[in-house]
């Protein structure tokens, strides 16, 4: 008989790099670049606002997947918490978001081998990443979370050595091109240190939140975490600070290397500090590094994806034969569905690439905003309820309920108004509200009564020493 049931084979070392290897890659690699441009050096604010509300939306989602630790998390928690219509609508808008997002990467990985193989057509690098994140995806979720682990190991490494070398430049005070680096930089520029002022603070943030869109994967991993009470606490602990340090720190670094201005002008910020470093191959270890990075994201992108297609056919919301597993233990279906949409995505892209990666980003960006949302309402119906029962939070309670939650939600707010003043913005909300509205469509005409039922989830309520 074929199992339905997924394996906990995640260890916390899994757990925790999966997370990182979703938050971390192209938005830090080359959208720090569109960032700083934005706000100048007082983009390091923005960084550390949207952080805060990275932690408070990962807190909020690990008390109730230590609570609920099932898969395709958040998409369930909605269900329970808030209605069994948000629940269809969260778990298949961030389904789809993972899938286009790959789609990009997965055209981002066929430019940079077009760097060393101009002569080969992109599609060949397409299929050949496609078929290499399928087939990684059909192994044992212990072999993926370990591949996940080295993919997402390179661009750390890369991240501190680009850290390290970077303050060894500012201690010696080595000059860089006539440029000398230190922390006057950020303050004695043209404009000092918010040349465009708190406008330029607040008009960044749409662009960070999107750099940090992808954290949320962490939840996914609950429902195959060997011990989900010790190692979800400690990744919800340290992912989002390692994610906020990782950050902070490399554009901090990068604006007292380089005069703000100049940086990401006709290439990567990591590849205009390697080369500074003295690296003459820095173009040929940073497209290394960025393959790595497209890979790495497309590898934990199929997994959240096809995890919360078992959790929506768990709840009803997709069919049944999503939730059957291959002997390995993966939902085989939801993969190859994936597999199938990547290669729709390849002949869309070959098609009309521009108009292509405009889809992508908009619905990227609407589709984190609307899924740190929902999982601050499912953890507040979820801290109402408990409260009305008398049951006191857990071990690993989210602090300074409901304030924090409310707070974090105003955030986002703020946030879908600054995409509306934007026209970049604005065809997000425009693509994002006609998804919904589709989603909407698709739940009256498809979803039975049993799929409009709200789930029992499993409670599962231990001691979790963080």
């Amino acid at each position: 008989m074929t199992s339905t049931h997924l394996d906990r084979k995640l260890s916390l070392r899994h757990i925790r790099f999966i997370a990182l290897g979703s938050a971390i890659g192209t938005g830090l690699f080359y959208g720090s670049a569109e960032t700083v441009q934005a706000a100048g050096p007082a983009v390091l604010v923005a960084y550390l606002v949207a952080g805060c509300a990275v932690f408070a939306v990962m807190r909020a989602l690990g008390e109730m997947a230590v609570r609920h630790p099932i898969a395709g998390s958040f998409a369930q928690y909605s269900s329970r918490y808030i209605s069994p219509l948000a629940g269809f609508l969260t778990g298949w808008t961030f389904a789809f978001e993972m899938i286009i997002v790959a789609i990009a990467d997965m055209t981002a990985a066929a430019t940079y081998m077009g760097m060393w193989y101009p002569e080969t057509p992109g599609w060949v690098w397409m299929v050949a990443a496609l078929a290499l994140i399928c087939g990684l995806n059909l192994m044992q979720v212990k072999v993926f979370g370990e591949l996940e682990f080295w993919f997402t190991l390179i661009k750390i490494v890369t991240i501190v050595a680009m850290i390290v070398g970077g303050v060894a430049l500012i201690v010696f005070g080595i000059s860089i091109g006539g440029f000398t680096p230190g922390p006057h930089n950020l303050f004695e520029l043209e404009g000092g240190f918010a040349p465009f002022g708190v406008w330029g603070i607040v008009m960044s943030l749409g662009i960070v939140v999107f750099s940090f869109g992808g954290v949320e994967t962490l939840g996914m991993t609950a429902g195959e975490a060997d011990d989900p009470a010790r190692a979800i606490p400690r990744a919800v602990n340290t992912v989002p600070l390692r994610i906020l340090v990782f950050y902070i720190l490399t554009i901090g670094v990068m604006l007292m290397l380089i005069p703000w201005t100049e940086i990401g002008s006709g290439e990567s910020p990591f590849v205009q500090v390697f080369s500074q470093l003295g690296i003459p191959a820095a173009p040929h270890i940073m497209n290394a590094v960025v393959l790595s990075a497209a890979l790495s994201a497309m590898n934990s992108i199929t997994y959240a994806a096809s995890r919360t297609m078992y959790g929506l056919a768990q709840q009803h919301h997709a069919p049944a034969i999503f939730t059957r597993l291959s002997p390995s233990g993966v939902p085989m279906v939801p993969v190859a569905i994936i597999g199938l949409c990547l290669v729709a995505g390849l002949f869309a892209y070959l098609w009309i690439p521009d108009q292509l990666f405009l889809v992508v980003a908009s619905i990227a960006t609407f589709a984190t905003v609307f899924t740190w949302a929902s999982i601050l309402l499912a953890h507040h119906g979820m801290r109402r309820e408990m409260a009305r029962s008398g049951e006191k939070p857990g071990t690993f309670a989210s602090p300074f309920w409901p304030v924090l939650n409310v707070v974090t939600l105003a955030f986002l707010a703020l946030v879908v108004v600054i995409l509306a003043m934007t026209e970049s913005g604005r065809a997000a909300l425009i693509v994002g509200g006609s998804w919904l509205i589709a989603l909407l469509i698709g739940y009256a005409a498809l979803v039975r009564p049993a799929g409009r039922v709200r789930p029992e989830l499993p409670v599962r309520e231990e001691a979790a020493r963080v």
